[in-house]
């Protein structure tokens, strides 16, 4: 039997440049001028160029609201039922599109027997999942799995998932979507740490097809590593104007800390040639890098998503490794890991067919 391998990734992201647009419309929310210069600055440390949206249209939109629609509005920012409107009416579109990139053959749309849906950013029923089937036109049995609100590490969690699948059937496919529209959650408040999260999140969508294969990326094995006494570092809650997310500059140090006391921990990374690490933030490249004492160019495609996209959540690893696929070489051996409540670290080792 040939490994369970990720054959193929397609993504996909809104059409809207979300990022100029949301540094000056926030700067203008703060009231204190120090916040403002300070977020200002954050920005340009950011490692950030572009983030993608549906909510940020054409340039002439009113300073008073960040949005074409004007749903964002100062002084009336949408529900949480409002916001789940828009992930049910946008959500599919993006969906369709990574679905088509994919570019599945009638034999592979014939070979999937199950559908993987991550996702912390919206919820509805039927889902997503219903979406694929249709679009694809699946056999109408085909099985489907959501794996919801586990935040940034959900897609490695759906790779796991998917690998005990295709093993136990070995004559399937796996279909994995991993979709968020993060931007949907952006609050109206005065805080400044709140808004220096915002300042990174941005939407996207991968679809990955995952079979036993002799070429792609084949996966080995999966680690996960919970950090203790740091549930309280990042928390997502469903709240009345939308998801509340709670995100600690304390990450990157605990981060750090924990990759360097606990050196074993990822046993054997001295074979690992390629890191496809979750670019939560610079500061959490920074702190991985520094934490295995990495060299400066081993994190560049992580740092490059950064740059072009922001953090998309459980989808980002997945731009990660599909850019990481282009140019990797057979035999090379690989360890992708993303970060997420609890505090977590959810690793997996794979190597190149």
């Amino acid at each position: 039997m040939n490994p369970v391998c990720i054959s193929r990734i397609a993504t996909a992201t809104p059409p809207h440049d979300m990022h100029a647009p949301f540094l000056a419309y926030a700067s203008g929310m703060l009231n204190d001028p120090r916040a403002r210069l300070l977020l200002e600055r954050m920005a340009q440390r950011s490692g950030i160029d572009h983030r993608y949206s549906y909510l940020c249209a054409e340039a002439e939109t009113p300073i008073h609201s960040i949005d074409g629609n004007a749903l964002f509005r100062r002084g009336h920012f949408p529900t949480t039922a409002k916001r789940m409107e828009l992930f049910e009416r946008l959500a599919p579109h993006l969906l369709r599109c990574a679905l088509d990139r994919l570019s599945l053959s009638d034999e592979e749309r014939h070979s999937i027997g199950h559908v993987i849906v991550t996702c912390c950013t919206g919820l509805y029923a039927p889902g997503l999942d219903f979406v694929a089937l249709e679009h694809l036109a699946l056999d109408p049995g085909t099985e489907r799995t959501m794996v919801g609100f586990m935040g940034c590490y959900a897609a490695i969690n759906g790779l796991k998932l998917a690998r005990h699948i295709v093993r136990s059937q070995p004559e399937s496919s796996v279909l994995m979507i991993n979709l968020e529209l993060c931007s949907l959650h952006f609050q109206e408040t005065q805080d400044l740490q709140s808004m220096l999260s915002f300042l990174i999140f941005a939407d996207g969508c991968a679809a990955s097809l995952i079979r036993a294969d002799d070429r792609g990326l084949a996966m080995d094995s999966f680690q996960a590593i919970l950090i203790p006494e740091t549930t309280e570092l990042i928390q997502w809650r469903i709240g009345d104007v939308g998801f509340d997310m709670e995100l600690s500059g304390e990450v990157p140090t605990q981060l750090r800390r924990v990759l360097r006391e606990s050196p074993d921990m990822l046993d054997p990374a001295h074979d690992v040639e390629l890191w496809a690490v979750h670019p939560g933030g610079r500061t959490i490249l920074d702190a991985v890098e520094d934490g295995l004492g990495l060299a400066s160019d081993k994190l560049a495609t992580s740092r490059n998503i950064l740059r072009r996209f922001g953090n998309m959540s459980s989808a980002t690893i997945m731009f990660v490794l599909e850019e990481m696929m282009r140019s990797a070489r057979g035999g090379q051996r690989g360890c992708a890991m993303s970060f997420g409540p609890g505090l977590t670290a959810e690793t997996m080792k794979f190597h190149v067919l």
